[in-house]
């Protein structure tokens, strides 16, 4: 029997107002990059014509905070994938400004690539604001997280702040272009 698809994990709540509201304002000042992609090189480039986003680098206290939360739902996620998992990444915080947007892609273990990347064998987002159709503060337009599979039609996900979002590193997954508003994330990988 195949596995539903897109195979979703979803953990309302994962993290708590007060808390999603603290790291977004963090986020907000936090220094930061261009985001890189990966793929001829083990340390990534910067693509934006592929993805375009800034990485932004919050306390150690907050990046440690994350991490934890996200190790201690690890055994829930083997669980519900039917994994081992050895460990998770750094967690990447994210910044979508408008036109910001990040090309359909798969985070790792397809076997095509020969990278540490491969490794990746559950990937997650961590939703810390809203998606509206129409200007709010703290709400963004577009930036829509999107699932596509070449026989199958594409599925677009409808997000809660502070909601995460588990699948297969596998999946093909897309950021859609932000029409308005800025999109705070959260993306991290289980090996």
């Amino acid at each position: 029997m195949s596995e539903p698809w897109p195979n979703l994990f979803a953990v309302k709540e994962f993290l708590e107002p007060s808390l999603r509201e603290t790291i977004v304002a963090e986020m907000k000042t936090a220094p930061g990059s261009a985001a890189t992609v990966y793929g001829s090189t083990v340390s990534g480039t910067v693509d934006d014509s592929a993805r375009r986003t800034f990485r932004v680098r919050p306390s150690n206290e907050t990046v440690a905070l994350v991490t934890q939360k996200l190790l201690g739902l690890k055994e829930t996620i083997e669980e519900r994938f039917g994994v081992v998992l050895k460990e998770c990444e750094e967690p990447q915080f994210l910044r979508y400004r408008e036109g910001d947007f990040f090309v359909a892609h798969q985070d790792g273990n397809t076997g095509m690539l020969r990278l540490e990347s491969e490794q990746r064998r559950i990937s997650t987002v961590i939703f810390l604001n809203r998606e509206a159709e129409s200007p709010e503060p703290d709400a963004y337009g577009g930036g829509s997280l999107v699932f596509s599979d070449f026989f199958r039609a594409r599925f677009r996900v409808t997000s809660e702040p502070g909601e995460l979002l588990a699948f297969r590193s596998e999946t093909t997954h897309e950021v859609t272009p932000v029409t308005h508003g800025e999109r705070y994330s959260i993306a991290c990988w289980y090996r």
